[in-house]
């Protein structure tokens, strides 16, 4: 579906190297601001158990997982707004992903050098999203002349409207309340969605550790979840350090390293599950013995929408959806055992996708 999560955060906070370990690339990685220049786009598999069960049944000649993409962004100063740094391409690049992993350092390493020479979670979470919320209150600076007149003179209803909105959530970023925390209307936000506003986009928090800290709660951690809940943000905690480190070890020794770190998941793994989350998207799968394969789709699609994901055949032909929820087919044992129990269904063109549905599509052009 062509869905990005970027990484940001200010400079040596640990962005590139987690986007080393995310994505298996080797990307520079520097102890000095801005190592990252252009952006560094990677792919990543959303390794998904459920397919991996489907699998084991259907034994299949491919496998192929659903995946979205990570965009590495070079670090954010104070003053990127107006330029500061890579002020204006930083921000850019931030437009162009659709949800936001924000890296927070909370590893107290001396020998990494920190932008502003103290560490302060919170101050450079603040430093960046009062950049985000200057960077939106300068398109609506630059929108606002254009309409200000026949709004005023009442002579056209749909600049009328605008403009009224675009002074209220302008209001709202002055007082520091970013648009995911306006509690905007869908209309309000259909208005609003081709700017691409900044503080509008889904965010996490990625809370980068020292090793010694990931299976404990280290006081950095603990003020920024709290501030995170505040604020109705997710938050993930990893050792980006470590989890690059484990990128060769094969399965087995990776657990049995997790193991001895008192964790049973890696933080990568946790990070990858929360931005698939973060977007709104969800899963379905077909399975045949040629390929077994999941596919990503925006929460609340309707069958034809999601037949076109296969093939935009699938969704101007669609005739329906054969539909089996993946509890009841590993339940059953296989897709011939689920229909004789009555676990397939018939589904027309306004079946709404639940995560985890295994389909046939039926259609006709």
């Amino acid at each position: 579906m062509g869905l990005t999560a970027g990484i940001i955060g200010l400079p040596n906070v640990g962005k590139s190297t987690l986007f080393n370990a995310i994505t298996k690339s080797k990307v520079l990685s520097a102890n000095y601001p801005f190592a990252t220049i252009e952006p560094n786009v990677g792919i990543v598999e959303v390794k998904d158990k459920r397919l991996e069960k489907i699998v084991e049944i259907v034994k299949p000649r491919n496998v192929v997982y659903t995946s979205f993409s990570f965009t590495d962004i070079a670090g954010l100063v104070k003053g990127a707004s107006l330029g500061e740094g890579l002020g204006n391409q930083f921000l850019a690049n931030i437009r162009e992903v659709d949800a936001i992993c924000h890296v927070v350092r909370c590893f107290t390493d001396k020998d990494v050098i920190h932008v502003n020479g103290v560490i302060d979670p919170i101050s450079d979470i603040e430093t960046i999203n009062l950049e985000l919320a200057f960077a939106d209150i300068d398109v609506i600076d630059k929108r606002i002349p254009k309409i200000e007149k026949k709004a005023q003179l009442h002579v056209d209803k749909e600049s009328e409207v605008e403009y009224n909105l675009l002074v209220k959530i302008k209001d709202g970023l002055n007082k520091g309340v970013s648009l995911r925390d306006q509690n905007l209307t869908k209309e309000e936000l259909d208005i609003i969605k081709n700017f691409n506003f900044l503080t509008l986009k889904p965010m996490i928090y990625v809370l980068n550790v020292d090793e010694d800290d990931i299976a404990n709660e280290s006081d950095l951690v603990k003020k920024v979840k709290e501030y995170a809940k505040e604020h109705n943000v997710e938050t993930v905690k990893i050792s980006a350090q470590i989890e690059e480190e484990i990128l060769d070890l094969d399965e087995e020794d990776r657990k049995m390293f997790l193991d001895e770190l008192g964790i049973s998941e890696s933080g990568l793994d946790q990070l990858v599950k929360k931005s698939y989350d973060l977007l709104g998207l969800e899963t379905f799968f077909t399975a045949g013995e040629k390929e077994c394969r999941a596919w990503t789709y925006k929460k609340g699609s309707k069958a034809p929408k999601c037949a076109g994901i296969i093939h935009s055949d699938f969704e101007r032909g669609f005739i329906r959806a054969e539909v089996i929820a993946y509890d009841d087919f590993i339940a059953c044992g296989n897709y011939q055992k689920a229909k004789e129990a009555g676990k397939l269904r018939s589904e027309g063109k306004e079946y709404v996708f639940h995560d985890g549905d295994i389909v046939e599509f039926k259609f006709n052009v």
